[in-house]
């Protein structure tokens, strides 16, 4: 049996977590998800990756069996062990995706305004006239006029690597489309979607079911990303699905928002003041997190909207202290070392706007330089925190909860404000189920928050095991939230020494990681019995 548990196995102390400067901590507060692929899946580039500041790694299961993604976690998992860096593991479903299946896997040349019929019928090869689709119904979608975007990866139209369709005629089963721009498609599928258009689809197809219930299961996945979400039901269905399959029951499922559907975009246009966003509501409070796809997002919604639904749907993730992840940010760095201007430009406002982490697919996945990459990102993330208007989003953010506040919102709250008015260093919070330390990095810190899980005993009446795992790296995708696994036999809330004791622990590592310092003042947030204790620490020589 595989077990990605090996990523943060059994109850360790924490000597095996930290690293000895803080730049190797944490390059930023603002976490990075990297999608391992073709060039980056070696031990040595997996290992660059987790240094430059990876923290969360996704395999896409839309395309590649499950034999091959299991070879890259192995990958994974020898390199977490050789940099002693934390990773935690995210699958993403195909979903309702159409694709155009190409057997022989030789390039196609389109060009400009030239007849391409999409056909569900397999007995066609791929070529520059014919497209052979997995899905039968598109004839009954679309109508003529409707735009159609195919592409390897990034597709958007504008570049030599996706094409533009528009629907001329629809006959039969077949949809003839005239090409808008030239284009050269390589590789085995190519991912096509239509525009504005609903596609009588499951958002969990029975291929994403069985991957879940074998390769899930099997590596014990952290989160699972679920692609095309459309409604809040469809996040009900996978969380039911996971609670069926017990040691999946803990796993965090992450909402990706990839269409108007979702977004139900024209309410926020009518109801901006009021952030009618009603689907985007109810699948917020179903998820554990959001995945804002932003490729998919800009080709449903126009361009100048896209700006008005990311800010709108990130506030709200905030608010709700939910991790927001946004996509699509340098798509540029898929074949060049540097990423545009306008794109580094928006890796900064996707932090100003809010964003717990950054998500990488083709730039990792089989972009040239996935390790610079991420290099890169962790830095511009860095710069833009420095200038993150704290004190405003704390105070927008107290007004949104409101009074009277529960009492585990009031003790975070308030470690956050103590924390900045006496300038600490970082804010130590010892959790079990790790509700606290999201709380508490829902402020905003402009300090890290290092979160001690305290593993706690369970069973399920077969066999006793310590938690605590999942819940180390599920933080791993929180902005300014950095695990550490204490020993199980300091229990999180405590009047004896033993409670002193792991705070030493801690503390020590703190300073062996670079990020406490002699003299430097520690906010630590913990229970002492039933009552919740913030308190503050002044260290000595």
């Amino acid at each position: 049996m595989h077990s990605s548990h090996l990523l943060l196995e059994e109850p360790i102390r924490m000597t095996s977590i930290l690293e000895p400067s803080k730049s190797s901590f944490f390059p930023a507060l603002t976490k990075i998800v990297g999608t391992l692929g073709p060039k980056s899946r070696s031990v040595e580039v997996i290992a660059g990756c987790l240094k430059a500041g990876m923290s969360v790694a996704r395999f896409d299961f839309s395309w590649c069996d499950a034999d091959y993604h299991q070879e890259t976690l192995e990958n994974l998992k020898i390199a977490v062990k050789s940099t002693k860096k934390l990773c935690a593991v995210m699958l993403d479903t195909v979903g309702p995706e159409m694709q155009v299946i190409n057997k022989t896997e030789k390039a196609i040349s389109l060009k400009a305004d030239g007849l391409v019929t999409l056909t569900p019928s397999q007995d066609h090869e791929a070529s520059s006239e014919v497209f052979p689709i997995n899905f039968d119904g598109l004839a009954k979608a679309v109508k003529k006029g409707d735009t159609i975007f195919v592409g390897q990866y990034l597709f958007t139209g504008s570049e030599t690597t996706s094409v533009w369709l528009e629907v001329d005629e629809v006959k039969g089963d077949d949809v003839i489309c005239v090409s808008r721009n030239a284009a050269t498609l390589a590789g085995p599928l190519f991912t096509l979607h239509a525009s504005q258009v609903y596609i009588d689809m499951p958002t969990l197809t029975e291929k994403d079911k069985e991957v879940i219930s074998t390769w899930g299961v099997e590596n014990k996945i952290d989160f699972l990303s679920l692609s095309y979400c459309r409604h809040a039901e469809d996040v009900r269905q996978a969380r039911e699905l996971l609670n069926k399959l017990g040691d999946l029951s803990q796993t965090q499922i992450f909402a990706k928002i990839e269409n108007e559907e979702a977004s139900e975009m024209h309410l926020f246009l009518l109801y901006m003041s009021l952030f009618g966003l009603t689907h985007f509501d109810e699948i917020l409070q179903e998820a554990d997190g959001i995945i804002l796809s932003r490729g998919n997002l800009g080709i449903d919604l126009p361009p100048e909207k896209v700006f008005l639904f990311q800010k709108a749907a990130l506030y709200k993730c905030n608010m709700a202290g939910k991790p927001a992840v946004l996509t699509r940010v340098v798509d540029s760095m898929t074949d060049n070392l540097r990423p545009t201007r306008a794109e580094a430009t928006d890796v900064a406002n996707a932090v100003l706007d809010g964003s717990d982490a950054i998500l990488l697919g083709a730039e990792t996945l089989r972009g040239l330089y996935p390790v610079e990459t991420i290099s890169t990102v962790g830095r511009i993330c860095a710069e833009a925190e420095k200038v993150f208007n704290q004190d405003l989003f704390f105070k927008k953010t107290v007004k949104y909860v409101g009074e009277p506040m529960s009492h585990l919102e009031s003790i975070a709250s308030s470690a956050v404000r103590a924390a900045i008015k006496v300038k600490a260093s970082v804010i130590i919070c010892f959790t079990s189920s790790g509700r606290a330390a999201r709380l508490i990095a829902k402020y905003r810190p402009t300090m890290p928050v290092l979160s001690v899980v305290i593993p706690r005993l369970t069973t399920n009446q077969l066999k006793w095991s310590f938690s605590g795992a999942f819940e180390a790296r599920q933080s791993l995708i929180v902005r300014g939230l950095f695990p550490m696994l204490a020993d199980p036999r300091h229990p999180a809330e405590s009047t004896s020494a033993t409670n002193e004791s792991v705070l030493k622990v801690a503390l020590d590592h703190g300073k062996q990681a670079g990020v406490i310092k002699s003299h430097d003042r520690v906010v630590v947030c913990q229970k002492v019995g039933d009552a919740a204790v913030v308190k503050i620490i002044e260290l000595e020589d």
